[in-house]
């Protein structure tokens, strides 16, 4: 396994640039169940300035992931970069946007986790082939239920009782509208102020 532990204290001035190729070992290694297979170039440059250090993580490459519409395997493309710096404190902290401390006692730091994190915005909420890309057996699938759904509420199944709808000004005094009791009792608390 790579190891992506930067050797920070030791490091020069100047700058550092080191590389990793990342497959499905690292994000096995990450425990990541969203990628299902992967070929991301990983380039984290590492510049010191005295006692911080300017650290530019750059990611391209491809990923496979699930479709949220067919669960079929889809490309996405990578490519993103993040910026952080990275200085030595007492203690670990990431609570400040864009800077990290390391406990003093730490002569590396580990940027697995961040690398990760890099590739893993990248991947919108919603990801789903483009139009006509799906598997087609389960667009018709998809297509079966659309239908029965649309019927059903074309038919106003679970509507017959008035169930859960809350009356409105025009029928709230209509004795056909069978009320649901709760807004009924609702009603009269009303009524009584």
């Amino acid at each position: 396994m790579t190891t992506f532990e930067l050797p920070l204290k030791g490091m020069p001035c100047g700058t550092q640039q080191f590389e990793y190729h990342l497959g499905m070992d690292f994000f096995r290694e990450m425990e990541s169940t969203d990628v299902l297979s992967a070929a991301v170039d990983a380039t984290v440059e590492v510049k010191r300035s005295g006692d911080i250090y300017e650290l530019c993580i750059t990611v391209d490459g491809e990923l496979g992931i699930p479709c949220d519409r067919c669960l079929e395997e889809m490309s996405h493309r990578v490519e993103a970069e993040y910026r952080v710096s990275v200085k030595y404190g007492e203690e670990y902290s990431d609570d400040a946007d864009n800077v990290i401390v390391i406990a003093e006692s730490s002569n590396t730091m580990d940027v697995a986790g961040l690398i990760f994190d890099t590739i893993m915005l990248t991947i919108p909420i919603k990801h789903v082939h483009p139009e006509g890309g799906c598997d087609a057996s389960m667009q018709a699938q998809l297509e079966a239920h659309r239908a029965t759904i649309a019927e059903e509420d074309a038919e106003g199944v679970g509507e017959e009782d008035g169930a859960g709808a809350a009356p409105t000004s025009e029928n709230s005094n209509n004795d056909d509208f069978p009320c649901d009791p709760r807004w009924e009792a609702l009603r009269k608390l009303k009524d009584n102020n």
